[in-house]
C-alpha cells in the first residue's frame, strides 16, 4: 500500500511538472533591469528557458524566480536588441548537456555547445535537470589514497578517494599551475575541469599550455568565462559537475577541478539580488550558502560497483582573508585545504603550499601510522622554524635553547627542496613516500609517536 502511494505521489509531481511546462499562451516582456528580464503571460517552471524575440532574432534566457503571474528571467546571451512588449515563449524541449565517453579530449560551454571547433557531440544520453542525491549510507567510505603528482600533497596532505579538497589562495599565487599539475601527475582515469569566472586568456593558456595535449587526451574541460552572463557562469560549475558524475556512474575514478567555487557564488549573489533576495553576509544572499553544499556533496564516492569523484575546489580569498564568507563557509563542508601562501610565492617557492593552514582530513583513513608520524614531524619542524623566523632572522635565536628548533634550522634547506617543485615534474606516490622516509631519519619516527 505504501509503495503504490508514493507511485501516485510520483505520477502526480510529473503531471504537475509536465503541466507548468507546457506554454498555454507566450507571453510579453514588461520590465527589464540591468540583466533581468519580468514577463507576463506565460508558465514556466523555475530554472526552465525562454526564447525572448530581439530586433536580431532571439536571445535564450533562463526563468530564475516569479512574483504573482510576473515571472523573472535572466539572460544567457548578450540583452542587446531587446526590446519592450517582446514575445516570450517557454522552451519545451531543451536536451540538456551530452553525456558520452566522446567528452574526452572536448572544451565546451556550460550549455554543453562545443567551443574547440571539432565539430557537434553526438548522443542519446543527456543530462537530466533533477539531481537525486545519494543515500549517504550507500556512498563507499574513502580507504584508498589518490596519487595526484604532486609530492608535497602526496605526502603530507594525502588525498583519498572520493574526497573534497578546497584549494584556498589570492590571486596570483598559482592555483591554476598547481591544478595543471595535477591533471598531469594523477593516477585518475577521468579529469573534468570546470574553469569559471576565469580571464578568457587564462582559459587557452590553461587548455594549451598548462593541461597540454597527453593531459586534455582524457579530460573534459568546462568553460565559463568571465564575460559570460551569469547564468552560465552557474551552469559552468553544475555541467562540470554532472559530467564528472556520468563517468563515475560508468565505474571510473574521476579528478574534478573547479576553478573557481567563488565565482560560482559570486554568480548565485548576482541573480538572487537582481530579483529582490536580501543580503545576508557580506552581500552574500542566503541561497549562496544553500547552493555551496549542494553542488559538493555530488562529488566523492558512488555507491558499490560504481567510481568514484576526487573534487579540488578553488577559493579566491579576497585580500589573501581566509575568513571570507565563502572561504569560511567551503571550509565547513570541505574534507580538507590547502592554504597557498603568497609569501611563499614571493619568494619563489613553488608550488606555495602553506604547511601550517593546510590539513587533510581523511589522511588518517588512507595512510599508515607510520607514514602519519613521518607527516606530523614533518609539520612540527616546519611549523617550528616559522614560528620563530623573525628570531632566527636578526640573530636572537641562541643555538640549544630549543632542541627541535635547532633540528628545524639544520633540516630547512632540505625541507624546502624537498616542498618545492617543477611545473611540469610529476612525483609519483611511492617516490612521494621514499623521498619523506629518506628526508626524516628513522630513530626520529619513533620519538614523533
Amino acid at each position: 500500500m505504501l509503495v503504490a502511494n508514493r507511485l501516485i505521489a510520483r505520477l502526480a509531481q510529473q503531471q504537475q511538472y509536465i503541466r507548468l511546462s507546457r506554454p498555454s499562451v507566450s507571453g510579453r516582456l514588461v520590465r527589464v533591469v540591468g540583466l533581468t528580464l519580468e514577463a507576463i503571460g506565460c508558465s514556466a517552471a523555475i530554472g526552465q528557458s525562454c526564447d525572448v524575440e530581439t530586433a536580431q532574432g532571439t536571445l535564450l534566457a533562463e526563468v530564475v524566480g516569479f512574483s504573482g503571474d510576473r515571472i523573472y528571467l535572466m539572460p544567457k546571451d548578450d540583452v542587446s536588441g531587446v526590446v519592450p512588449g517582446a514575445r516570450v515563449t517557454p522552451v519545451l524541449h531543451d536536451k540538456g548537456v551530452p553525456l558520452t565517453m566522446d567528452l574526452l579530449g572536448r572544451v565546451i560551454d556550460g550549455a554543453g555547445t562545443p567551443l574547440d571547433g571539432k565539430g557537434p557531440i553526438v548522443t542519446t544520453t543527456y543530462a537530466s535537470n533533477r539531481k537525486v542525491p545519494i543515500n549517504p549510507l550507500q556512498r563507499q567510505p574513502i580507504k584508498v589514497p589518490l596519487d595526484v603528482g604532486v609530492r608535497s600533497i602526496n605526502s603530507v596532505l594525502t588525498v583519498g578517494k572520493g574526497q573534497r579538497m578546497g584549494l584556498f589562495a589570492g590571486s596570483g599565487v598559482g592555483k591554476s599551475v598547481l591544478l595543471g599539475m595535477m591533471t598531469r601527475g594523477t593516477a585518475a582515469d577521468v579529469i573534468v575541469v570546470g574553469l569559471v569566472g576565469e580571464r578568457g586568456r587564462e582559459v587557452k593558456e590553461f587548455i594549451d599550455e598548462i593541461l597540454g595535449e597527453e593531459g586534455r587526451a582524457r579530460a573534459v574541460v568546462v568553460a565559463a568565462p568571465a564575460d559570460v552572463s551569469p547564468v552560465m557562469r552557474l551552469k559552468g560549475c553544475e555541467t562540470a559537475v554532472q559530467i564528472a558524475e556520468y563517468f563515475r556512474e560508468q565505474g571510473l575514478d574521476v579528478l574534478l577541478l573547479i576553478d573557481s567555487i567563488t565565482r560560482y557564488a559570486q554568480a548565485q549573489r548576482e541573480i538572487a539580488l537582481a530579483i529582490g533576495e536580501p543580503p545576508a553576509t557580506k552581500g552574500y544572499p542566503p541561497s549562496v550558502f544553500a547552493k555551496l553544499p549542494a553542488l559538493v556533496e555530488r562529488a566523492g564516492n558512488g555507491a558499490v560497483g560504481k567510481g568514484s569523484i576526487t573534487g579540488f575546489y578553488t577559493v579566491l580569498s579576497e585580500g589573501d582573508d581566509l575568513q571570507d564568507p565563502i572561504a569560511d563557509a567551503s571550509r565547513a563542508i570541505l574534507d580538507g585545504h590547502i592554504v597557498l601562501s603568497r609569501k611563499l610565492a614571493d619568494s619563489g617557492h613553488f608550488p606555495a603550499v602553506d604547511l601550517e593552514q593546510s590539513i587533510s582530513r581523511v589522511m588518517p583513513a588512507v595512510t599508515s601510522m607510520e607514514h602519519q608520524l613521518m607527516a606530523r614531524q614533518l609539520k612540527q619542524l616546519y611549523a617550528s622554524f616559522q614560528q620563530s623566523k623573525d628570531l632566527i632572522s636578526i640573530g636572537a635565536y641562541v643555538k640549544g635553547s630549543d632542541p627541535l628548533l635547532d633540528k628545524a634550522v639544520a633540516m630547512m634547506p632540505a625541507i624546502n627542496r624537498f616542498l618545492q617543485q617543477g611545473m611540469k615534474d610529476v612525483v609519483a606516490y611511492d617516490d612521494s613516500l621514499m623521498a619523506l622516509t629518506q628526508l626524516l631519519p628513522q630513530p626520529a619516527q619513533a620519538k614523533v609517536g
